[in-house]
């Protein structure tokens, strides 16, 4: 897939454009996306320029969101380096100089809840009445009776539950980081781990220990703060990577969050906290196993 900026996207050619912030890529984004060539997105997240105060932990990298989208099949992948005097153009304008000056859009696809322009003031009805392209208004999507949302998958991972956050990503949620050392408190246990620093600006589940793959192998994950242990080192994501002996220092690590084993707790002794790191792993093994 090619990934252009704007102002250097390749113009004089038509295209089918699927337009929105697309965080996480998620099933109601693929319904939009389904059918365009093209995907036209925003980098950084529009919020983060408007109305800073409000930006939301972020589901997915730019190069995560952009992975996802080729996979969908899009061939080109338009992005607009949003920033004020971007959010500050008319909608009207939007439309004219970007959809249909450099995209040639022969067709946009939006989701219903689309807002685009200064203040807005656009929507999928200004869309619609332009008739240099055709305009597909796509519903929101629901599931099991919720929309599916960025912000509602937001709230399932802080709860922990990355199982219904992965159904409605429509793969695991991914968290990745450069693997950092620690104060080797796991490798005392027996269970040596590998310390990841994610980006302060992405979303991370919220405390506990989950059945995950790092880099495709099985890892038990622990996120928190070490309740059993004074650390004074503050929230803590610590992956065991099963069956696994080597150096990661230094290297990045991605996790894919598979289910929530269980919540952290803080334990009598090492001992039980020992007993039970070892059924987590048996857990893990088996959830990696199934996947």
């Amino acid at each position: 897939m090619k990934v252009t900026r704007l102002p250097d996207i390749e113009r004089g050619r038509e295209r089918r454009v699927a337009v929105g912030t697309f965080d996480g890529v998620h099933l109601g984004h693929r319904e939009v996306i389904a059918g365009s060539d093209s995907v036209l997105t925003f980098d950084p997240h529009p919020v983060s320029v408007v109305a800073p105060q409000h930006t939301p932990k972020l589901l997915t990298t730019f190069d995560r969101k952009a992975q996802l989208i080729a996979s969908l099949g899009v061939q080109e992948l338009s992005v607009v380096p949003f920033d004020a005097e971007f959010a500050s153009r008319p909608a009207g304008e939007f439309i004219g100089d970007v959809l249909v000056g450099a995209l040639g859009a022969t067709q946009v696809s939006v989701g219903e809840n689309f807002r685009f322009g200064h203040k807005a003031q656009g929507d999928s009805r200004l869309l619609a009445a332009d008739t240099r392209f055709e305009t597909v208004v796509h519903p929101l999507l629901e599931v099991d009776g919720e929309i599916v949302s960025s912000s509602h998958i937001r709230g399932l991972l802080l709860a922990g539950d990355v199982a219904e956050a992965g159904r409605l990503l429509g793969v695991p949620f991914q968290l990745s980081g450069e693997v950092t050392r620690g104060d080797q408190r796991g490798r005392e246990l027996g269970f040596p781990t590998a310390n990841i620093v994610p980006e302060e600006a992405m979303a991370c589940p919220g405390h506990g220990v989950y059945a995950c793959l790092a880099d495709d192998r099985p890892a038990a994950v622990s996120i928190g703060v070490r309740p059993t242990f004074k650390t004074g080192r503050g929230e803590l994501v610590e992956a065991y990577l099963l069956d696994f002996e080597g150096d990661l220092y230094g290297s990045e690590l991605r996790l894919d969050f598979l289910e929530r084993l269980r919540g952290e707790r803080r334990f009598e002794s090492p001992e039980a906290l020992i007993e039970q790191m070892h059924r987590d792993v048996e857990r893990t093994r088996v959830l990696a196993q199934a996947d």
